[in-house]
């Protein structure tokens, strides 16, 4: 089966969060399950020959999209280690800044533009290249233009029409609160006429929302859990789709993320100072005292809170904010890693100064530090006001860093709460909260603590972690059975 698997950001080419970590992962595993499976992504200014050599394929390639000729190159280079062919869509007027969709916080002007010219490119240059996919796989709003093409443009040209013609699509939404929304003076750009321009098509409240078109033109839709396939359906975790989204019910599954062990995997994770199994548990207090030298904090045997996360309204970090000056009475250290909204990170600054001692606040993103604080912390902590899926508590399992956490999204789907049956059949993985208030996070956040007194309780809890397998394989099986139902569909 051939999948074309179409992404804005793939690590370790391209990355702003956990989309490129997906990209980069998923289609790996899929080649090992035997697809004959390719990533296409745009060409980036930072992106040359660092993780192999790129192969011209195309020098200039010509189409047209709206009133506007446009031309574009293709590479082509592989996922590093692995035989998965990615392909890289070149426009150096679209692709070549500094950031992949902002600047300086602010997202560029043309973003509608620029995508709407990669999701055009993406299927001017397949069949410029002959290769002919069974399933084309999109990912988030910068993606979701290309089923509407396909649904629209595609078939009024008759040679690519033809081309096409036995080619589906499945759209995922890593994240529903970003959806390529832009004002409606805009949809030229886009080269699609105004009937798409509707209550059933791209138009949302007077805008153009992509993710909107991305859902309701693609044949099947996926979320990254199956806990947040069926909270997107409500009102108030549905981020204004939720009617949009119950309509394609039948459609929408959700499969949740795996993690790349290769590169989260303590007992070979060069970023520690010491490397560490279940079966060499000590030396994870070896890490413990690094990062806290690193960050400035006393070599204490106190419990130690790590979060690594953005500073954002989603991630919890009001209610954090709320119970700050309650929790650094306690006897422990925290240690935050992270960049986002102005206001949070000045809030947490102060506290940070307040208390010095206890609490180290790192205004920026290493992914070095990350890795030293899951090695290095206790208690990981992710108080999620919703999580698609999540990434952090997969590896704090594998790192034998227990979370702390809101009981939402991915989050319910893969911690198993401390709660009395879940400790008798030892399956406790972690501490959840169900309502959304710092009480309630304090509260889990004393419970855990409480445990943590119980060096061999603790203990357990670390290695039932430790234990529980998250690898792509199982998602990837996922995956390919719902591509399969595609084909059988089109049989139909």
């Amino acid at each position: 089966m051939k999948i074309l698997y179409c992404s804005p950001e793939v690590t370790p080419f391209s990355k702003t969060g956990g989309l490129a970590d997906v990209s980069g992962s998923l289609p790996m595993a899929l080649y090992e399950m035997g697809c004959d499976v390719r990533v296409i992504t745009p060409k980036y200014s930072g992106i040359g020959n660092s993780h192999g050599k790129l192969k011209k394929i195309s020098t200039s390639f010509c189409f047209r999209i709206g009133k506007r000729n446009e031309e574009t190159g293709l590479n082509e280079g592989k996922l590093p280690d692995s035989n998965v062919h990615i392909y890289f869509v070149s426009n150096e007027k679209y692709f070549y800044r500094k950031g992949l969709y902002q600047e300086d916080g602010k997202d560029y002007e043309d973003n509608l533009e620029r995508f709407s010219f990669f999701s055009m490119a993406v299927l001017q240059l397949l069949k410029g290249i002959n290769w002919q996919p069974d399933i084309i796989h999109c990912n988030d709003w910068q993606t979701s233009l290309i089923p509407v093409y396909l649904n629209t443009l595609i078939k009024k040209d008759k040679s690519l029409a033809d081309f096409y013609k036995n080619s589906r699509t499945i759209f995922t939404i890593h994240n529903l609160g970003y959806q390529g929304l832009f004002d409606k003076e805009k949809f030229p750009v886009t080269g699609l006429g105004l009937e798409v321009f509707d209550i059933k098509g791209l138009e949302y409240y007077g805008k153009i929302n992509l993710l909107k078109g991305g859902i309701i033109f693609s044949d099947i839709i996926t979320t990254v859990s199956p806990a947040y396939s069926r909270e997107i359906q409500i009102k108030e975790l549905g981020q204004g789709l939720d009617g949009v989204l119950r309509d394609k019910k039948d459609d929408l599954y959700g499969i949740l993320n795996g993690v790349g062990y290769t590169e989260w995997d303590p007992s070979k994770d060069k970023h520690l100072a010491a490397r560490y199994s279940i079966k060499s548990l000590s030396k994870k207090k070896d890490c413990k005292k690094d990062l806290q030298k690193l960050c400035n904090l006393k070599t204490e045997d106190l419990p130690l809170i790590g979060m690594v996360s953005r500073l954002d309204n989603q991630k919890g970090i009001d209610i954090l904010i709320e119970i700050m000056d309650e929790l650094m009475q306690l006897d422990i250290q925290l240690v935050i890693l992270g960049t986002g909204k102005p206001e949070y990170a000045d809030k947490l600054k102060r506290f940070a100064t307040k208390y010095s001692a206890k609490m180290s606040m790192n205004l920026f993103f290493d992914d070095a530090l990350a890795h030293k604080i899951e090695a290095g912390a206790d208690i990981f902590l992710i108080p999620s006001k919703y999580e698609p899926c999540g990434l952090s508590q997969l590896y704090s399992f594998r790192y034998g860093t227990v979370p702390v956490a809101h009981k939402t999204g991915g989050l319910a789907d893969t911690i198993t709460d401390y709660i009395p049956s879940n400790v008798e059949n030892d399956t406790a993985t972690g501490f959840l909260f169900t309502q959304y208030n710092g009480e309630s996070l304090l509260k889990a956040i004393l419970l855990a603590l409480n445990v943590y007194k119980d060096k061999k309780e603790w203990k357990r809890l670390m290695i039932t972690g430790m234990k529980s397998d998250f690898s792509w394989k199982r998602s990837a099986n996922e995956y390919v059975k719902l591509y399969n139902k595609i084909v059988e569909r089109r049989a139909l």
